[in-house]
């Protein structure tokens, strides 16, 4: 009876010098290739080189090394196929039993500052890919192994039963297709990426890799899992080091993104607070600490066990003043040790640094949510207005300069809050955000009513149009002065006339912010 054999070749050559040598140690014939030859055999482990199998030099620099029959043919017989052993036996050809391999790294090569598209190129496997395939296909009879993770495993199996059984053999196989088909997906988004091609192609395949683990989803009876994206993602929670605190949760990952989104809008001291997805209070001023102050103020009673997002160091006297309150998370670019120190003194607060946290979103990402049986894609919308001078006065009166001002603040609120979204902001803080109501006036009603006397004199932003004039009968009522809002609606006239009839000044962006 032949020996079993091993065919190994490794470009992360952890941990296969143990491995090859308990291989050996169990009588197991290994053949290798190029530089993983080179490791174990000056372990001093025998080695079979895969020219002396093939009866062919390895050669094009490497390109063709395992692309011939007499490796395929072994992997791929099946052994109880009288036909398939008959014809093994005729063309001189044995079996191979143990398929150990690990792909040349393109992931790592295309994440390297000043790669070029030949370098890429030169790192796409080819015969690996093709074995790893092979051998998964033929799991019945042949052990694959992709992973160094599992190489332990494997030999602990052996030893206490002498064989790989079936379920592993599957499961070796499933992780081989998982990671031929991740491998090939990012060499498909990066030549895609090179080519400028249609960012939505026929053919769209994701690949992502596993970040976290949690305890549960949005609730506690649903599983879930924090995937990453591969590559550089600048501003992205993915990028945070947690300093304090339980780990992260599904809603916890969430709700910060959605922070993370509406303040990358400012670059002025900001501070904005998140409750369930939707800002509940946002502040701009000369310095984060009053910036705080602004957001909290903003609605004291939402922001109890909410996540407060910072665009600058948390300092002493900041620290200080979020400590007098449950706070879920902070995030800030750095915090002075003297403030690490106070927030570190709340048990359950959880604490991330994001020293990239005011990073534009580059152009082109996508935005997806996946519905049942399928995937919405789409640009991130990184546009707050078509340009400052596509903004229309539509009405009698202009903004002052200190309104119009307030309307962009507002406008930013808004952008990020659920439609059918209302925010109504002055002197660089929001006031009442009315988030995912049914109808807009129910919006403009729940957003007046959060404002309490501050909305006199205040500014109000709508993600769409008015489509009655109820809202500006609303606003007018409640004291707001001027209003910003995209416009479009075949009534846009009637609330033309009613800012008019009351001396509001409207605005119109011609861009719409939904947010579902």
């Amino acid at each position: 009876m032949n020996k079993k054999r091993a065919i190994i070749s490794v470009s992360d050559k952890t941990g296969i010098i143990e491995f090859s040598k308990r291989l050996n140690d169990m009588e197991v014939d290994i053949i290798s290739t190029g530089g993983t030859a080179r490791t174990i055999g000056g372990a001093g482990i025998p080695v079979i080189s895969i020219s002396d199998v093939t009866g062919f030099p390895e050669c094009l620099d490497g390109r063709v090394k395992t692309l011939h029959p007499n490796i395929h043919a072994g992997v791929l017989a099946i052994r109880d196929n009288p036909h398939h052993m008959d014809q093994l036996e005729r063309l001189g050809i044995n079996t191979i039993d143990f398929v150990v391999i690990n792909l040349y790294p393109f992931r790592e090569t295309i994440l390297k500052e000043g790669v070029d598209l030949k370098e890429a190129i030169e790192n796409i496997d080819i015969g690996g890919p093709t074995l790893l395939r092979a051998a998964a296909k033929n799991y019945q009879d042949v052990v694959v192994i992709v992973d160094p993770k599992d190489y332990d495993p494997i030999i602990d199996e052996l030893n206490e039963k002498g064989y790989i059984s079936a379920e592993t053999r599957f499961n070796l196989a499933v992780k081989v297709f998982e990671h031929t088909a991740h491998y090939d997906s990012l060499i498909a988004g990066y030549l895609r990426d090179q080519s400028g091609q249609d960012k939505f192609p026929e053919l769209l395949t994701l690949t992502f890799e596993k970040m976290q683990s949690m305890r549960y989803g949005e609730n506690p009876h649903q599983r879930a899992v924090f995937y990453k994206e591969i590559g550089s993602r600048p501003g992205s929670l993915i990028n945070a080091v947690q300093l304090h605190g339980k780990e992260l949760s599904y809603n916890n990952i969430n709700d910060t993104n959605g922070a993370l989104e509406l303040l990358r809008e400012f670059e002025e001291p900001t501070v904005v607070a998140v409750k369930h997805a939707n800002p509940c209070g946002v502040g701009s001023g000369e310095n984060i600490f009053e910036a705080y102050e602004k957001a909290y103020r903003a609605d004291p009673v939402s922001i109890f066990g909410g996540i407060v997002v910072a665009n600058g160091e948390i300092d002493e006297k900041t620290a200080e003043a979020i400590n007098k309150i449950f706070i879920e998370i902070v995030v800030a670019p750095s915090y002075s040790a003297r403030a690490l120190e106070i927030l570190k003194q709340k048990r359950n607060i959880r604490i991330l640094e994001l020293k990239d946290i005011q990073a534009e979103i580059p152009r082109g990402t996508y935005d997806m949510k996946k519905v049942y049986g399928g995937l919405l894609v789409q640009e991130a919308n990184t546009k707050l207005l078509p340009g400052m001078s596509d903004i229309k006065v539509v009405t009698k009166k202009s903004p002052s300069s200190k309104e119009l001002e307030d309307l962009i603040f507002a406008w930013k609120v808004v952008k990020h809050t659920k439609s059918n979204g209302i925010a109504i902001a002055k002197d660089g803080q929001s006031l009442g955000i009315g988030p995912g109501q049914v109808n807009r006036i129910w919006a403009v009603n729940q957003a007046i009513e959060r404002s309490g006397p501050s909305v006199k004199g205040a500014v109000l932003a709508s993600d769409a149009f008015f489509p009655f004039p109820d809202c500006v009968e609303a606003a007018a009522a409640a004291g707001i002065t001027a209003i910003i809002q995209p416009g479009g609606s075949i009534r846009d006239q009637e609330s033309i006339d009613e800012c008019d009839r009351h001396g509001i000044a409207m605005l119109f962006t011609g861009m719409r912010h939904f947010k579902h």
